[in-house]
């Protein structure tokens, strides 16, 4: 599991991209020392990836809605790699 994963373990996408907008705009200030602000980038990096991971995941699971024989929608489990 990358390391961004298990820092990530506990959070939400909707935390997670809270976070990444309140990351933006502390940088956008222009108020943090470069020491911060390398971290905040960091930081935002690895909330990009969570939320990216989950929107993927959540693709996944969308074109798995297949139609049945009788033309209705069939939804079928996505089988999460782990």
């Amino acid at each position: 599991m990358p390391g961004w994963k298990k820092y990530m373990a506990k959070k939400t996408f909707e935390s997670a991209l809270k976070q990444l907008e309140n990351i933006v705009k502390e940088m956008e200030s222009g108020d943090l020392t470069l020491e911060k602000a390398v971290k905040k980038y960091e930081d935002g990096i690895a909330n990009t990836r969570f939320c990216l991971d989950i929107l993927d995941k959540t693709e996944q699971k969308i074109t798995q809605l297949t139609m049945n024989a009788d033309g209705k929608p069939d939804v079928s489990d996505f089988k999460e790699d782990q």
